[in-house]
């Protein structure tokens, strides 16, 4: 809030989450340190029965990398509750994009290691086998156990994959975007890595690295589609909805409304996602060239600002002309 010299308080933005997305954001929160206490129990059942196959070994890492996003998300929770402050004036919601950036890049490396130490086992024809153990006199096949593991470990990702999603969405937060995506489809980790160890059982040594490869590159996938998305919001790239699917929609919404206007001729603006939250700048060409006044400027941006609680600044700026070589194309419905 910037108080003017009269009694009028100036409003650039919305400079904290209104309710429901505070409790959107409460909720996520809770639900990030329960796929943290569910990684910690599934991570270590995974190691204690990890025995010689590749497709358990490639489980057992995504499983160690799929701590990275519910890490970042809490980290960047706590970080953007900052305010603004006179050395970071736009405020600390960058903290989201720069978290994603990490988890990406940690998914991409792991997934690229993963993908070549499992094709050099398969064109190595090294055979893995897998033992057995005792018990109460019988010898059970260890690989038993490590199909028993993936079967009890890919069910609760997917809940909580489902859960977060709807969070994501009301938050516009693609780290947990990102997160309840892997977790979705981690059930393809657990059938693959199931698949391998079946596969070592009935002779078929290769289908273990078959499985290894597919989970990885499973892995591969979601740092490389991850990481374009994350470097393209620092990079300020078009604020896009929560899944990278499409301009987000605001853009259109705001220069429709400012087009509207009856003391203007033409408006475009341009939006940077800054995490949770936009910075906007509108550029609009006054009808007949009369230069709008103080008044209505204002009461246009407190009506931009009222259409979306991600507006956290809101500038308008009357020009002559459009600087159409510095804004994003007009939209329609949502595409470009």
């Amino acid at each position: 809030m910037i108080r003017t010299n009269s009694t009028q308080t100036v409003r650039f933005g919305h400079t904290e989450l209104p309710p429901e997305q505070q409790e959107a954001l409460r909720k996520a929160r809770k639900y990030e340190w329960i796929t943290i206490a569910f990684l910690a129990a599934s991570t270590a059942l995974v190691y204690a029965v990890l025995g010689n196959s590749q497709a358990m070994k490639a489980a057992w890492v995504e499983d160690l990398l799929s701590f990275l996003p519910p890490l970042s998300f809490l980290l960047a929770a706590r970080v953007i509750r900052k305010r603004p402050s006179e050395d970071h004036p736009y405020g600390y919601h960058r903290a989201v994009g720069i978290a994603h950036v990490v988890a990406a890049v940690a998914l991409t490396v792991m997934g690229a290691y993963l993908i070549v130490d499992s094709a050099i086992g398969l064109l190595s024809a090294e055979h893995p086998t897998i033992g057995g153990f005792n018990f109460f006199g019988q010898t059970i096949w260890l690989g038993w156990l490590m199909i028993t593991a993936m079967v009890l470990t890919a069910g609760p990702p997917i809940w909580l994959g489902r859960v977060k999603m709807k969070l994501a969405e009301k938050l516009h937060d693609k780290v947990l975007y990102a997160d309840a995506d892997m977790n979705k489809a981690d059930w393809m980790t657990a059938a693959a890595a199931a698949v391998g160890v079946a596969g070592i059982g009935l002779g078929w040594w290769w289908a273990d690295y078959a499985a290894a490869i597919l989970i990885s590159g499973s892995i591969l996938h979601d740092g490389i589609r991850n990481t374009r998305g994350a470097v393209s919001a620092l990079m300020d790239k078009r604020a896009m909805t929560y899944d990278d699917d499409a301009p987000h929609p605001l853009a259109r919404r705001l220069d429709a409304y400012l087009r509207g206007l009856p003391w203007t001729r033409e408006a475009r603006s341009r939006i940077r996602d800054e995490g949770h939250v936009f910075h906007v700048e509108s550029f609009v060409v006054p009808a007949a060239g009369s230069m709008p006044s103080l008044e209505q400027l204002e009461q246009a941006r407190e009506a931009c600002i009222a259409m979306d609680w991600k507006v956290q600044d809101m500038v308008i700026v009357p020009v002559a002309e459009l600087p159409s070589e510095f804004l994003p194309g007009p939209t329609t419905g949502g595409e470009r």
